[in-house]
Formats: structure tokens, sequence, C-alpha cells
């Protein structure tokens, strides 16, 4: 079974609402358009498996969370996120470098209770990323770890 990128979002300051995408241009410099994370070299884009967001929900009982709740830039399906730094996975033209675990913070815990304790275990809150290959993404894109 082939990987596939399913959710794009950004956020343009800090707190801000995410905004989803159907598509978006990720640049060495920038990370994904518009998010105001991207200058971070280490932490310039955040990757977050499904299955892994599926599972800390289903721990606290809250299956009506939508993604975006985790804040995270990037949602995949269909693969077992790489949990070490300096590995790498290819979304379409776009490489991205593994820098870390995404930890979760207190902010998950206001968005609901346990949430914060549910996305700790085994990297299950996702990856932090910086852009080795730039490239535009599109939602149903394959996603290899390369």
């Amino acid at each position: 079974m082939t990987a596939t990128l399913i959710g794009i979002a950004r956020k343009t300051r800090s707190r801000a609402p995410m905004e989803t995408l159907d598509k978006v241009n990720v640049s060495l410099d920038l990370g994904v358009d518009g998010d105001y994370r991207g200058r971070l070299r280490k932490r310039q884009i955040t990757v977050l498996a499904e299955e892994d967001w599926l599972a800390a929900c289903t721990e606290i009982d809250r299956a009506d969370l939508p993604w975006t709740t985790r804040r995270a830039n990037l949602l995949v399906r269909g693969m077992k996120l790489p949990r070490t730094p300096g590995a790498r996975i290819r979304i379409g033209d776009l490489v991205l470098e593994i820098t870390g675990e995404t930890d979760p913070c207190s902010r998950m815990e206001e968005a609901a209770e346990g949430l914060e304790k549910a996305l700790s275990p085994d990297w299950r809150g996702g990856v932090t990323c910086r852009t080795i290959e730039p490239g535009a993404i599109r939602v149903g894109d394959a996603v290899v770890s390369v």
C-alpha cells in the first residue's frame, strides 16, 4: 500500500487558526508557503501520521477532533513515520529530513483533556522536518521513505 498525503495546513502566526489547503509550495527558506514557523530550520515543517492521530483520539474517546487540532502542517495516511533524525521522506517532488519528534505541548491539553499525554508515546505527536528539496505538493501525492 502506498502512503498518501491527505492534509495540508498552515498558520499565519502563533495561536492563529489553522488554514487547510489542497496544494502548497514548500521552499528551502520558508517551508510551507505562508506558515509562520517556516523560517525555523529544525522545526520548519511538522508531519503527522493519521494512524497515530486516530490512536491518540481513540485513547481519550474523542473521535470528533479534527487533525488540525494537532496544528501540524502535513497529514499522511498509510505510513509509520521514521523516528530517526536524518531520515528522509518524499512527498511528490518535495524531500523532507526528519529533525526530531514533535513534542506535544499544553495547547493539546487545552484542546482536549488527556490529549497531550495520548500524543506522547512512540512519537505519536508527529515529526519535525526541514526542507531538503523544495517542491509543490498537493493532497493525494504519494509519500515514501527515501
